[in-house]
């Protein structure tokens, strides 16, 4: 076989894995519509560095349903994370621009852009490695979950699995850790403050007082009654 040949087979078979690999995510997706996750790919990679210092090591997780948490903490992820979360299909094309304006004015990553759904298909199924070929799979994983899951589906998922402290995963968990207190008993500033911290959780978990994170909080705050949620 020629050089060329090599070649091309070479680059059918990695589409043939790229095209398996996210069959199997849309299967996961498909059946996470009605089947709660029990963990994402970035918790396996946290407890696994927890578990590195403390064989013993567990993260903190609670899986409670849509309807048991709080209306302020999901408000305030609204006007934290994503303001147009309930008109976009995923991507909110202008929010990406104002943050690529950002670092470019700053000459670092300062915003992210990053909606919900993006955010969610990320903590999913992907690592925290930040490099093109991730961003391009992690615009294919959101997609998917657009297609497949309604709003309802996707908050859900989100406000149970994303990260808030260190080795704390999801409402009812930050509730307790933070507040001792349930996920539907969560006051406006209670969910300001843990809306705010989602960008650093682990950060913010040990500088629970930080300046920037309290002005951030009564920005969410004020914000809150502006949200729209599903």
């Amino acid at each position: 076989m020629s050089f060329w040949g090599w070649i091309g087979r070479g680059l059918g078979l990695l589409l043939a894995l790229f095209v398996a690999w996210n069959l199997w995510m849309m299967l996961h997706i498909v059946a996470w519509r009605w089947v709660n996750p029990s963990d994402t790919a970035f918790m396996r990679v946290q407890l696994e560095r927890l578990q590195a210092e403390d064989l013993a090591a567990q993260l903190k997780f609670e899986w409670v349903d849509y309807d048991k948490i709080s209306p302020n903490l999901k408000r305030a992820l609204v006007a934290s994370e994503d303001a147009k979360f309930l008109d976009h299909e995923g991507f909110d094309w202008e929010g990406m621009q104002t943050a690529w304006e950002k670092n470019i004015k700053k000459g670092r990553i300062v915003a992210g852009g990053s909606t919900i759904s993006q955010q969610l298909a990320k903590n999913l199924f992907l690592s925290g490695n930040r490099n093109p070929l991730r961003k391009v799979e992690e615009a294919i994983l959101t997609v998917m979950i657009e297609a497949l899951w309604d709003k309802r589906r996707i908050f859900e998922v989100y406000l149970n699995v994303i990260e808030w402290g260190d080795g704390v995963f999801g409402a009812q968990a930050a509730a307790q850790h933070y507040y001792r207190t349930n996920a539907n008993r969560l006051g406006v500033g209670q969910a300001a403050k843990l809306a705010s911290m989602v960008t650093n959780p682990r950060y913010y978990d040990k500088n629970r007082s930080d300046r920037r994170l309290l002005r951030k909080t009564a920005i969410i705050q004020r914000r809150m009654g502006y949200a729209d949620i599903p």
